[in-house]
């Protein structure tokens, strides 16, 4: 098991808003796949993930303001 973190998506960011979860709680997805959205406050981005796995826990709910690195969610990929 391995967990996904809040990217850093600029030199000054500190902090960015989860705006919304795009797969679930024991979801499969696919590489390239958008696993959750962001706001800063320059962009609205949504994050995709580089590898196949499955989400098995949501650690920060949407709505949460989240520092760069923290923990998001607990993924088992597909290697």
């Amino acid at each position: 098991m391995e967990t996904v973190k809040m990217p850093q998506l600029s030199d000054d960011m500190k902090d960015a808003l989860l705006c919304d979860w795009l797969v679930e709680e024991g979801a499969d997805f696919a590489a390239g796949e958008a696993l959750f959205e962001v706001e800063t406050d320059k962009v609205v981005a949504q994050i995709e993930s580089d590898r196949a796995g499955t989400l098995v826990l949501q650690l920060v709910e949407a709505g949460d303001r989240v520092a760069y690195g923290t923990d998001l969610a607990e993924v088992n990929y597909h290697d």
